[in-house]
């Protein structure tokens, strides 16, 4: 039997029309603010109306499976990034009127990347800066939702959360039905979001931060749990008083842990069994690894020295390592040891289960256990060693899929840096091959800013279209993990 191409048109009708109901959103801000409402109500009419079609169209919804689950994920985020770049084009302003450009800050908006082809953010109206935050906040909490319940049936290589969680009965517990675990997660993550937003209102309220008002507050809390890294201010981070950025850095780093981890923590209160889990400690070393190169190569080589120096090199460790993208610093003029550790942060990426990017902790974890498990065997052929993640055996199947990921996330890496390479020799602008390893890292790692002119407090609008278009195309690939992806792509999986 082949592919239920109509009960999967149906499905992709139905969650489009459900996602243009986020357009209510920007059209209070934009009344609140007497702003133009027709952008985010032609929009919103727009994906309603192309999900109604789809829907009458589709067949049965209820026989769409795992097969049918790929094509899912991959149109939806398409349609996802379509939508989030239709105020853009509809509201005329000129940094955004090229339709390569605005499907690129769409694009980057949902897969919460953060890259932008703004040159002066500061310039858009408050409604479309709130969008614009807004549609990263919506792409983290989509993540949480596909990772939940539809990436494990897939087996795309990434943590089975719901059958491999955690050792012991706490995973039969936790993985009582799909819907019930994603209604938790889901209220952690709004959870999260308030208490940041609180937070940082609390802080600009007091006067303690005085550049810290109701709409950054919100602004910014929309972009922290889903690590994205979108801000409303020209220099990201930098123009907040320290305290502030202490206290980003922290939901910062808090939107980097496994969500079933942070449920753990917050909600059953079992801190003891979290602090056993493998990968959170590996994500916690790489952290402060990091973290103490960055604020060596600072405190030594940069004018920022003792507190600074610390507050800097952690943050924008966690920053990168978690694929959020703020910055505090432009770290794109910061020495070559500094910059080779931001750029190598770039394909680790944070824990599975999280709204980060990249690779993932988790498998790297795996990989180091292969890896160490292939050199023993080398030496006794015979032996037999199966491998174990918090104590429980990792099937072989898994292991294949971690291995396929990495040589995919490689090979399209590679790919993606030769497309850039060669369209920049001829339709500019110049990128030196450093550079153009790093926006292409940043961009397939959904990270967002890289180094050179495209760094933290740069732009991506000097590229041509072509490489506008092919950056987009690999944000896409990096945030449905790949290998939904690259399965479209092979003749078997449309086949009978």
């Amino acid at each position: 039997m082949g592919i239920d191409a109509r009960g999967t048109v149906g499905l992709v009708g139905v969650l489009s029309r459900y996602l243009a109901l986020s357009a209510l959103v920007p059209i209070a801000v934009a009344l609140y603010y007497d702003e133009s409402i027709w952008p985010f109500v032609g929009a919103g009419l727009g994906l309603a109306a192309f999900g109604t079609v789809l829907r009458l169209w589709g067949g049965d919804i209820s026989h769409v499976g795992a097969r049918e689950g790929f094509l899912v994920v991959a149109l939806v985020w398409l349609v996802a990034a379509v939508y989030a770049a239709l105020p853009y084009l509809l509201s005329g302003d000129p940094q955004l009127a090229g339709p390569a450009d605005a499907l690129f800050e769409g694009m980057s908006g949902f897969t919460t990347t953060g890259a932008t082809v703004l040159t002066d953010i500061e310039a858009l109206p408050q409604s479309l800066l709130m969008w614009r935050q807004f549609t990263q906040w919506l792409g983290g909490m989509g993540i949480i939702v596909l990772a939940l319940a539809v990436l494990p049936r897939l087996r795309v290589g990434g943590r089975q959360l719901l059958e491999s969680e955690l050792p012991g009965p706490e995973v039969d517990q936790l993985a009582t039905r799909i819907r019930e675990a994603t209604t938790r997660f889901s209220a952690l993550y709004l959870a999260l979001t308030a208490l940041e937003a609180g937070i940082l209102g609390i802080l600009g309220w007091t006067g303690i931060d005085p550049e810290m008002d109701t709409f950054n507050a919100i602004a910014h809390a929309f972009t922290t749990i889903p690590t994205g890294g979108f801000s409303p201010q020209n220099r990201s981070i930098e123009p907040f008083a320290p305290v502030t950025q202490w206290v980003i850095l922290v939901f910062m780093i808090a939107g980097g842990v496994n969500f079933a981890l942070l449920f753990q923590v917050f909600v059953r209160r079992r801190l003891r069994v979290v602090l056993r889990d493998e990968e959170l400690r590996a994500y916690g070393f790489a952290l402060l690894a990091a973290a103490a190169i960055l604020t060596a190569e600072i405190w030594t080589k940069r004018p920022e020295i003792g507190e600074e120096a610390i507050r800097v090199g952690f943050f924008q460790a966690a920053s990168i390592l978690t694929t959020t993208g703020y910055a505090t610093v432009d770290f794109a003029l910061w020495p070559t040891l500094a910059l080779v550790t931001l750029v190598g942060l770039m394909f680790v990426g944070a824990s599975a289960g999280s709204t980060s990017g990249s690779v993932k902790v988790l498998r790297h974890v795996l990989m180091a256990k292969i890896l160490g498990r292939e050199l023993r065997q080398t030496v006794h052929p015979e032996l037999v060693a199966p491998i174990r993640l918090n104590r429980v055996v990792v099937d072989e199947r898994t292991l294949r899929a971690v291995m396929s990921f990495v040589l995919l996330y490689i090979g399209i890496f590679v790919a993606g840096t030769l497309v850039i390479t060669i369209d920049a020799a001829y339709n500019g602008p110049t990128v030196t091959p450093f550079e153009a390893i790093g926006v292409v890292a940043a961009t397939l790692g959904n990270v967002g800013p890289a180094v050179g002119f495209a760094g933290p407090f740069g732009s991506y609008a000097p590229f041509s279209d072509v490489s506008t278009v092919a950056l987009t195309t690999l944000m896409w690939i990096g945030r449905i993990e790949v290998i939904p992806v690259v399965v479209l792509l092979t003749r078997s999986y449309w086949r009978s």
